[in-house]
């Protein structure tokens, strides 16, 4: 669930829309998993959660935090699920939904029949088309019982609530909901999930989860000129889940296949990630920070793993091994001999020591689980280095999650560096301790440094 972002055409924005999100929304209470116990539904203030031990209900809101519902249809200082969240764009601003029980302003009217239709086919109560602002090309793929318990959920497990929210505002033909029709009859799927027979039981979970409720690659795949994603399975090829830049942010590859991608990491580095935000080598940034923060920490790592499991499983026959391909940073590495004895050859060097190194080290390393290695990073070396200028401009936090509390934060340095700076630090991070990433350039950091700018000035 995610920020709008820029598109060339009227489908493209609308498909688009369902790769956004928002910096500050209201996080949900946490509560240990594993067996069929999820976490506590979110309570409205000063409201009880209704029916906290109907299992229908409790199977219902797991699904929830896995679908990440919270994050879309809940505004900043906003009732939980009760809508408001803007979603700006050049063609008119979206607004997210009230999808609390209420009779008036939620889906209290809502049948099992409606409920379904709206996840299914991208259709209100009423007919009305929906945006894919809300990923239903993804929730298509989901099973009769999962529809069931989520219907359960929403309709006794949470509050209903009266907020009084903006109005969604395209412009003209934008405005015209029927054009989703013949976008829909191209691109949502014809069924649910269908299991692999060919593939393991732990595979299939995966699949179904990344496809589905997870929709991973609304953000993690490229998209067409008709805003539709250009592969949505496995079987697409290897477009799917290959990186895409959705809102200011590069959304790195889920492949298994060399970096930039997952082939140095290993099943249990996924199944942390995504329980903790962080891994020995990495940590979440951005609008991933938000993902594990309402959804995957919630998770249980059996249904954790079998993500791995099916990630693991893309382009994975032209991987190498793990251990093979992210060795540790030796102390002999020449870039490491050059910072410790005052060498600054390089362009960059001297602005990583003085902006950098008390916390990511001479060798690249930083502390692990603290402070993100440089050194053979998935994110330095992303073919796109969007994120990384971004993080150097403005900074970002790890999610505070339950096993992992310590919301750690990296300041931003726009202040203080100017492009050039910027360009020169990255392109030296991505080219030391084995990184084998392009340079940055400075018109690079410009570009991001001004939409930094622009947004900031629009109050988003």
């Amino acid at each position: 669930m995610t920020r709008s972002v820029l598109h060339k055409n009227a489908a493209l924005l609308l498909a688009g829309l369902a790769l956004a999100g928002t910096a500050a929304l209201p996080r949900p209470a946490t509560a240990q998993d594993g067996g069929a116990t999820a976490p506590a539904p979110p309570a409205a203030a000063g409201q009880a959660t209704a029916a906290p031990r109907d299992p229908q209900v409790m199977r219902g809101e797991y699904l929830a935090r896995a679908g990440d519902c919270i994050s879309c249809h809940t505004r900043p200082q906003g009732l939980p699920f009760a809508g408001g969240l803007p979603l700006a764009t050049p063609f008119g601003t979206i607004v997210s939904t009230n999808i609390t029980p209420d009779p008036e302003q939620g889906i209290g009217g809502y049948t099992q029949e409606d409920f379904n239709r709206a996840l299914r086919e991208g259709r209100a109560k009423d007919g009305r088309h929906l945006y894919p602002a809300m990923p239903y090309t993804n929730f298509a793929r989901l099973n009769d019982a999962d529809l069931q318990a989520l219907y359960r959920y929403f309709m006794k497990g949470v509050p209903a609530a009266k907020q009084d929210n903006a109005r969604t505002d395209l412009r003209w033909p934008f405005s015209m909901r029927w054009l989703m029709a013949g976008w829909n009859m191209l691109y949502l799927p014809a069924k649910p999930y269908d299991n692999d027979a060919a593939r393991s039981p732990e595979w299939n979970r995966g699949a179904y989860l990344v496809q589905g409720l997870g929709h991973c690659s609304a953000c993690h795949t490229p998209r067409s000129i008709t805003g539709a994603e250009k592969g949505s399975t496995e079987r697409d090829g290897e477009v799917f889940l290959s990186g895409a830049v959705i809102d200011g942010w590069y959304a790195q590859p889920l492949r298994n296949t060399a970096t930039p991608g997952l082939a140095t990491w290993l099943p249990q580095d996924i199944v942390d990630y995504l329980k903790t935000g962080r891994t020995g080598h990495t940590a979440a940034f951005g609008p991933m920070t938000q993902v594990v923060a309402n959804s995957t920490q919630h998770l249980t790592r059996e249904d954790l793993a079998a993500i791995a499991t099916y990630l693991k499983s893309l382009g994975g026959e032209n991987a190498a091994p793990p251990a093979a391909a992210a060795p540790a940073a030796p102390a002999s590495d020449p870039t490491t001999l050059a910072l410790r004895d005052g060498r600054f050859g390089q362009r960059g060097a001297l602005v990583y020591l003085n902006n950098c190194s008390a916390c990511h080290r001479s060798d690249g390393q930083g502390a692990q689980r603290t402070f993100p290695t440089l050194a053979r990073n998935s994110a330095v070396a992303a073919k796109d280095p969007t994120s990384l200028i971004r993080l150097v401009l403005q900074g970002s936090a790890m999610p505070h999650t339950t096993e992992a509390p310590s919301a750690l934060a990296m300041p931003g340095f726009g202040w203080r560096l100017s492009d050039d700076n910027v360009a020169d630090v990255l392109s030296f991070v991505r080219g030391s301790w084995g990184n084998q990433a392009a340079p940055v350039s400075p018109q690079e950091v410009g570009k991001i440094r001004g939409e930094l700018a622009k947004s900031a000035k629009a109050g988003n």
